[in-house]
């Protein structure tokens, strides 16, 4: 049985996007990165109970992490079902670590995660190195997608 992602705009394998991460950073790189899981969490996001809002990275000993990422517990779970908030570590190459440990030391970059989907079967998160925006930035991104917007209908007519 295939379990069909809610959002049909993006790939059939997406379980979750982080739209905000888009407006409030500009996304310099992207990675893939596999994430540590209980069999319950597998199964509740297999359902679409994920949500990355509130959502980001953090690097520790030289391991990356995800904090804030809701995985609502399973209903057929029993005992098996864990906190929803917990910590979750993520799976990546060493030197990448390093690299993104690199980015994030600089002024102003963080680390955000920007969608959870399918990879033939396994859940993988995709992250990225962002700068943030100021409040300026935003309004540009905001002006120019309004533009677009209204060009489109134009041409459409």
């Amino acid at each position: 049985m295939r379990i069909i992602a809610k959002n049909k705009k993006t790939n059939p394998g997406t379980l979750a996007t982080n739209r905000k991460a888009r407006h409030e950073y500009f996304i310099e790189e992207t990675y893939e990165a596999g994430i540590v899981l209980k069999g319950t969490e597998v199964k509740s996001m297999r359902q679409g109970s994920v949500n990355l809002k509130e959502a980001y990275c953090s690097i520790e000993g030289g391991e990356l992490f995800i904090e804030g990422m809701h995985i609502s517990p399973y209903e057929q779970g029993n005992r098996f079902n864990t906190d929803p908030l917990r910590k979750r570590k993520l799976l990546m190459h060493k030197r990448e670590i390093l690299k993104l440990q690199k980015a994030r030391d600089q002024e102003g970059y963080t680390i955000v995660p920007l969608s959870v989907y399918l990879s033939r079967g396994r859940v993988k998160l995709s992250i990225a190195e962002a700068k943030g925006k100021k409040l300026h930035d935003k309004r540009e991104t905001i002006k120019k997608r309004d533009i677009e917007r209204d060009l489109k209908r134009y041409v459409d007519r």
